[in-house]
């Protein structure tokens, strides 16, 4: 026969044992047997129990004692839950109140709630305070073992892994997938790039480094200015660029950019005129180094009226290193878009796929002659675009030319 028990017996023997009894001497006190009590503590206990040394108070066996006790602040940081924070959240649990109302509560954003709820319930889904608390308290032991010195089958499934190229973010998501809430086999990507990189760390083999997607042996440090030997730590950045630009009520501010063929061997420079959407195509028959493009662009620009060449915003590519001898030939200033931020210039990056067109992606770009890319901008340039009422961008320049004239 199963026997009964009150409301709320489980939660005070939990909160017992948290609270350093022995797990016989709780049960004695809720009037429970020990095999009740052994299995409500494995049911609801994120902890290891621990043999009594020296303790007179019913023997057996406790929870471990945690640094600070339920109930005493660890720390005066606010950043970590209290015991009476955790109390509240158990009693909001039992409430049936949301996330964001046990926030208001205990006057912390929902998603402090939400984590620590979902970090720290117990393998039967319910959250008990003092068990929180304790595991919290464990949690926060320093100095902590690095996992992957000590866990040598993660170690050899991380390896597999990479063997078959996956990234360490990837094998990081999967081992959460998969593993749920068993930490001892979750590692984050953090954890597996530290023992890559510092081989003193973990037992990962020392050339697994050479299976990432960068192949670097050593990590590039993250405060090194790398603006130091930038070549654009003087140019304008579309930051510095003009209000005027963006609402294209002024003409002669440029978008360019290159289109490239296979590897970077081949390449064409494409300017666009934000205004007329007027486009340029430079011929660059060997190469695409900054002296040559710088050439070529100034030798397509130099006829144009200085208030048709007012301005040019490019990627930030090595193409354009020469860009202080271009705003000299041209009397323009140039600005460079963030890094990996195509987008800023949306009009040349529409005109670039306009031109794929006739220059396909994956083909050698190289065998096109001066004269084709002559003859496929006037192909563009007399096509009607929408956004110019119909009208093509050589009749909006025209229109340009004869106003200035």
């Amino acid at each position: 026969m199963v026997k009964l028990f009150e409301p709320g017996t489980r939660e005070r023997f939990v909160d017992s044992v948290c609270g350093g009894m022995s797990l016989l001497a709780a049960a004695q006190s809720v009037g429970a047997s020990v095999g009740s009590a052994t299995r409500w503590w494995r049911q609801s206990g994120r902890m290891e129990l621990a043999l009594v040394v020296g303790r007179k108070d019913g023997g057996g066996l406790v929870a471990p004692i945690p640094p600070s006790l339920p109930g005493k602040p660890s720390s005066s940081c606010r950043r970590s839950l209290s015991m009476m924070d955790r109390s509240l959240i158990q009693a909001g649990r039992c409430l049936q109140m949301s996330y964001a109302q046990i926030g208001i509560f205990i006057g912390r954003d929902k998603s402090v709630v939400w984590r620590e709820v979902n970090r720290s319930s117990s393998p039967d889904g319910v959250y008990y305070a003092s068990v929180a608390h304790r595991l919290a308290a464990e949690l926060r032991r320093r100095p902590k073992a690095f996992k992957l010195a000590t866990n040598g089958p993660l170690c050899r499934f991380i390896e597999a892994a990479m063997d078959e190229g996956w990234s360490p973010g990837l094998i990081a998501g999967m081992l959460t997938k998969t593993f749920g809430d068993d930490h001892t086999w979750r590692v984050s990507h953090e954890t597996i790039y530290q023992a890559l990189y510092v081989q003193t760390r973990g037992e990962l083999r020392a050339d697994l480094h050479r299976n990432l997607s960068l192949k670097r042996a050593n990590r590039r440090p993250q405060t090194r200015d790398r603006k130091a030997s930038s070549p654009y730590k003087e140019a304008f950045t579309i930051s510095d660029r003009p209000a005027e630009v963006d609402d294209r009520a002024v003409p002669g501010h440029w978008e360019g950019d290159l289109i490239v063929g296979p590897a970077s061997k081949s390449a064409i420079g494409t300017l666009v005129e934000r205004t007329t959407r007027f486009t340029i195509l430079l011929y660059l028959p060997d190469r695409h180094d900054s002296q040559t493009v710088a050439a070529a662009m100034i030798d397509a620009m130099r006829d144009l009226p200085k208030h048709l060449r007012q301005s040019i915003t490019w990627d930030r590519g090595s193409e354009l290193a020469a860009y202080e001898d271009i705003q000299l030939a041209l009397d323009t200033k140039l600005f460079f878009c963030d890094p990996h931020s195509p987008w800023q210039r949306g009009t040349n990056e529409n005109t670039n796929r306009l031109l794929r067109f006739w220059f396909e992606k994956g083909s050698d770009l190289s065998v096109h002659s001066a004269e084709d890319l002559a003859r496929v901008a006037a192909i563009l340039n007399r096509r009607p675009r929408p956004t110019l009422n119909l009208k093509t961008p050589a009749q909006a320049l025209n229109t340009l030319l004869k106003e200035a004239a």
